[in-house]
């Protein structure tokens, strides 16, 4: 789930800085852009810097008064392999599917195509419900509520490139374009709701243990009850047996 990712770059350390040690200033400004984002080189999401591995001469380029020195280091990432199985909690549901996070990254997605089947979104619930068949041909609903422990394969993953948002325009920049002021309204409204996360998750629980894990921890309990049932009824027999010979 998590890697080691070799990294190279050109950092940047300003005037203010000169106080402190190289190495700590490097360190700073390298968790500084890097942690908590993501990298789209195929890389995944900046956790925290594990050591840096080499460090070249520091120069002082024309008109600028910091110093640029050429980084070589070692950065933890997250980036779980696809096949590998993770347990999250259900942040929310809707009807394209269950929306997982783990505390530290929410973009994780498991389509309504990968639920469990049959399943079915309940409008009233907002939550996606498995229609467990049971042995008389009915039905058991169990729900995927919010909050609910869930264990997921990670069937594939997404990067994508996020565009930054333009600056706030001026009033006489919007007095210009009164006429077409609700047209772009729409348009930054349909724009804000459409928030595009540079890495996502695309995970399954559509084969057997996977899911809320409520469910299985109650069949096993079942199951334990049964055994432990043919286990003593077992014994019983043998001991009528034994009193009958005597």
């Amino acid at each position: 789930m998590f890697v080691l990712a070799e990294l190279k770059d050109n950092v940047r350390i300003g005037p203010d800085q000169f106080n402190l040690k190289l190495v700590d200033a490097v360190r700073d400004e390298i968790d500084r852009k890097l942690a908590n984002k993501v990298v789209l080189l195929n890389v995944g999401l900046c956790i925290a810097l594990k050591e840096i591995v080499s460090l070249k001469d520091s120069i002082i380029l024309p008109g600028d008064g910091a110093s640029h020195t050429e980084v070589l280091f070692r950065y933890v990432v997250f980036r779980p392999m696809v096949g590998s199985v993770i347990t999250g909690k259900i942040r929310n549901c809707s009807r394209e599917g269950v929306h997982v996070t783990l505390g530290f990254f929410d973009d994780i997605l498991i389509p309504h195509a990968a639920l469990q089947h049959p399943s079915r979104f309940d409008e009233a619930e907002q939550a996606w419900v498995w229609e467990y068949p049971l042995e008389d041909g009915a039905k058991h609903d169990l729900f995927m509520d919010v909050g609910e422990p869930i264990k997921f394969r990670v069937s594939r993953e997404i990067f994508e490139e996020t565009s930054p948002i333009g600056p706030p325009k001026t009033e006489g920049q919007s007095s210009q374009t009164a006429s077409t002021s609700a047209a772009a309204a729409a348009a930054a409204s349909a724009a804000s709701k459409e928030v595009k996360a540079p890495y996502k998750i695309i995970g399954a629980i559509n084969e057997s243990g996977l899911g809320v894990l409520s469910w299985w921890d109650q069949q096993s309990k079942d199951d334990e009850e049964d055994e432990d049932g043919e286990d003593n009824a077992e014994y019983d027999d043998e001991d009528g047996e034994g009193a009958c010979e005597e």
